[in-house]
């Protein structure tokens, strides 16, 4: 199987950051599989900002921020960034990411 963990029948995105660093995703707008250096990490939906959505893992520390034009990749127990500026192929074309399918990215209060 090409992509770790991932399902024939799943897609898997393939997002391409600054500093040539590279993350996969695939999975829903609830729950997302992170492939990050050849290891899967399941991330749960958080709540988040409006215009953004928000994974997290407490367990590996891995949170990822996506917003309309890029996803940024944290490492919180370490305090660090691990990728930013990330985009898919169909976000360097002016699209949204493909997590904001479906999802209710404003609520209201």
């Amino acid at each position: 199987m090409g992509a770790a963990n991932v399902s024939a029948n799943e897609e898997a995105f393939t997002w391409t950051c600054q500093e040539s660093k590279q993350f996969k995703t695939a999975g829903t707008t609830e729950k997302v599989r992170l492939i990050w250096e050849s290891k899967t990490y399941n991330l749960d939906r958080q709540t988040s900002l409006p215009g953004s959505l928000r994974y997290k893992n407490t367990n590996s520390g891995f949170d990822l921020v996506v917003l309309g034009n890029k996803a940024m990749l944290f490492n919180i127990k370490a305090g660090v960034r691990l990728a930013d500026f990330c985009q898919t192929a169909e976000m360097k074309s002016g699209k949204l990411p493909h997590l904001f399918a479906g999802a209710e990215l404003f609520v209201a209060n």
